[in-house]
């Protein structure tokens, strides 16, 4: 799931439920856990709005840029891969 989160990251900082709804079949729990390993890894920062109800709001690290970067190219090539394929169909 952590490769999914860079990967929605990577053009923009998001909040928590646009996150979610940026990947398909995830659930709030696994997001949450997902997103507290991918901060102590360093990957991500979190940022906390102090509204009622608060607004969090996530982004990339320069770390999880550098390392997101071949993933995004990667997800970009499989991307084109199966827009192609589902042309010629």
């Amino acid at each position: 799931m952590g490769i999914w989160v860079l990967i929605s990251l990577r053009r923009n900082s998001l909040r928590f439920f646009e996150l979610r709804e940026s990947i398909q079949g995830i659930s709030e729990k696994m997001l949450a856990q997902t997103l507290r390993s991918l901060l102590e890894d360093g990957l991500i920062w979190r940022e906390v709005e102090p509204t009622t109800p608060p607004q969090v709001t996530y982004g990339l690290t320069e770390f999880g840029r550098d390392l997101g970067e071949p993933l995004s190219e990667l997800f970009d090539r499989i991307t084109r891969r199966l827009s192609e394929r589902d042309a010629e169909q």
